[in-house]
């Protein structure tokens, strides 16, 4: 009579339609009240509310839990399921063991909770003993149960588990859930033709595949840049077989996108009945991952709504393309939208200060990093590095790797090649050695910079030795630029016939790298005749770069030998070769401001050439003579 009555409460239905925390309480003190504290049904509801619904609180429902005097099996599961919907994953494994010490069985509904409930962390730490006790307890046959293990061994990286729950699942039946996360799994383990093997094995079977399934094989296609089989999946849409939604048809323009296939993703992308930021993110990605620069920044502009992703992607086109000063300005202009970047953003910007020498903005960064706890990872650390190397500040560069808690090979990298520009090419050197000590293999960029640190301290014998080490050690086969640092160090040296032999003997090709470091080279030594073999290699290379004419007429003043500088231009002049204007940055109040020579398109070119001549005039007055030996070329322009 009593339960009956119960049923019907009002406080029931007020529990039902409760709508936040403070009201549910109020109800809970009119069961108070009266004297309907301990009634496992009123409990019940709290309880379910508490743990399933968004504005419950499960410390409520445990504090509701601990009076019951002897709870339910379904009152200890409902606990379970508030706790794995909310990661307290550790508290979730905790009731469970509490509750098997109070001698509660579990039921067919525990092990769902519990497992869903786990994470990467978790399943490596629990998920091996809690499918024990899912055997111990027959449990190993219930669809849910193996749906729940399957997920769990996938999200721990625990591939041949996983296959192993889901080819158990085969013998009795299967549905597409159980294929979804057997082929999402593959995906996250990298295992794509896995993937598509199952997905191929699905089709077999005739288990028909749900939007979760093509955007898994989505994902493979884009991966594995496979136009075939988006083509493949975009069948299932086209013959009317899968209705689409939003989040397979980005999928669909994003794999095209990935796959190059533009006019694809565009077809698809004009037919969606509804867009949103992640649709237009994806063509904007496809456009800029094909260099289509400008008609990516036009459909961006085109954009109806922006975030953080679709705005660092666009910045990092211009980067990828080297043109820094737009990726500078339209950061600018992402700070004056109220978009807030992510360090995705910041390694994109970093970069282009580094090549612009805009270190201003980049110490900036730096602060808005820390100031905005943006995630500072080993990405950032290597950008700010690299930015302050390049910019000049080695003291700085040294401290953000001295702070960094986490280093990768290209933070080392980053050191050794940043002291090495910088000239401390001892420094460099030690940096490597100790990369070496810390068991860090170096890779090819990082010998590039040792080599460069020995060029420029003059270390022939330690360059040799680091060079030989190369393939002997790490087995690092060296390349042309590898070469071209060696044919640079026994240049400057002096050791022009070394020099010579090695681009003769070396087994890959000689480039315009390598002849341009000879020729550097004799130009400190004066050799005319070595001169004009490099420039020669380097006219074949390069036939309309005026600057290999520059250098070797400068070697011929050098020395004096005025008849081949002028028969030099005069075949400059009849080939029409002319000398690239040189161009210089300078940044002042964040901004960067770019020169060419002779240059007047600045807004204020003429205080800069009053200033230039002032300066000029003042320096000539203390007896400084320019130095015109090398700056004949210049004045015949």
């Amino acid at each position: 009579m009593f339960v009956s009555t119960m049923k019907t409460d009002p406080l029931l239905d007020r529990i039902s339609i409760c709508k936040s925390m403070d009201q549910l309480k109020q109800i809970h003190l009119q069961a108070i009240v009266r004297g309907l504290s301990l009634n496992p049904l009123i409990c019940f509801k709290l309880i379910v509310f508490c743990c399933t619904r968004d504005p419950g609180s499960v410390n409520y429902a445990r504090q509701v839990f601990d009076i019951m005097p002897e709870p339910k099996v379904f009152i200890w599961n409902m606990i379970i399921k508030g706790y794995s919907r909310t990661n307290r994953t550790e508290y979730a494994v905790s009731m469970y063991v509490h509750m098997l010490r109070r001698d509660m069985k579990p039921d067919n509904y525990t092990f769902p909770f519990l497992l869903n409930g786990f994470t990467k962390r978790a399943g490596l730490e629990f998920g091996k003993g809690i499918h024990c006790h899912v055997c111990k307890f027959g449990f190993g046959s219930n669809p849910a149960v193996e749906t729940s293990l399957m997920q769990m061994y996938s999200l721990r990286g625990d591939m041949s588990d996983a296959r192993m729950v889901f080819d158990t699942c085969l013998k009795t039946k299967s549905n597409a859930i159980t294929w979804n996360i057997m082929i999402a799994g593959y995906n996250r383990s990298k295992r794509f033709n896995e993937s598509r093997k199952l997905f191929h094995e699905m089709e077999k079977r005739r288990i028909e595949p749900t939007c979760v399934t093509l955007v898994s094989m989505l994902s493979v296609c884009s991966k594995l840049k496979d136009t075939t089989g988006c083509k493949y999946v975009h069948g299932y849409i086209y013959d009317g077989r899968i209705e689409p939604n939003l989040v397979l048809n980005n999928a669909l323009v994003d794999a095209y996108a990935a796959c190059g296939e533009m006019d694809a993703a565009l077809s698809v992308f004009r037919n969606m009945k509804a867009r949103d930021v992640i649709s237009w993110t994806a063509m904007l990605s496809g456009f800029l991952n094909i260099g289509k620069l400008d008609l990516a920044r036009e459909l961006f502009d085109e954009m109806p709504v922006r975030d953080s992703v679709s705005w660092t992607a666009m910045i990092d086109g211009y980067v990828k393309q080297n043109r820094f000063k737009e990726a500078l300005m339209l950061f600018k202009n992402m700070q004056d939208a109220k978009v807030e970047p992510d360090e995705f953003t910041m390694v994109s910007i970093l970069t282009a200060c580094a090549n612009t020498g805009a270190l201003e903005l980049g110490k900036w960064v730096n602060v808005c990093i820390d100031k905005n706890k943006i995630k500072n990872d080993v990405f950032v650390g290597n950008a700010l590095i690299d930015m302050y190397f390049k910019c000049g500040e080695v003291g700085k560069a040294v401290d953000i790797f001295n702070k960094m808690p986490k280093r990768d090979k290209f933070t080392w990298t980053a050191i050794i090649v940043g002291y090495a520009i910088n000239g401390f090419g001892n420094e460099a050197i030690n940096m490597f050695n100790e990369m070496l000590n810390a068991s860090i293999k170096p890779d090819q960029i990082c010998y590039l910079g040792v080599l460069n640190a020995c060029t420029h301290t003059g270390m022939v014998d330690e360059g040799r030795k680091f060079f030989a080490d190369m393939s002997i050690h790490h087995g690092i086969e060296p390349e042309v630029e590898h070469y071209g640092c060696m044919v640079d160090l026994l240049g400057r040296a002096g050791l022009l016939a070394q020099a010579y032999d090695l681009i003769n003997t070396m087994p890959v090709k000689p480039n315009s790298v390598v002849w341009r470091a000879l020729l550097g080279a004799c130009g400190i030594h004066k050799d005319v005749d070595l001169a004009e073999i490099a420039a020669k290699k380097l006219i074949e290379l390069e036939p309309e770069n005026g600057g290999v004419y520059v250098l070797l007429c400068n070697i011929y003043a050098a020395c004096n030998r005025w008849d081949d500088l002028h028969k030099l231009r005069n075949i400059m002049m009849i080939r029409g070769v002319t000398k690239t204007p040189g161009c210089s940055s300078i940044e002042t109040y964040g901004t960067v401001n770019e020169f060419v020579a002779r240059d007047r398109s600045h807004c204020r070119s003429e205080e800069i050439y009053s200033t230039v001549e002032m300066m000029t005039e003042e320096v000539r007055v203390f007896g400084y003579a320019p130095e015109v030996s090398e700056t004949f070329l210049e004045i015949g322009e």
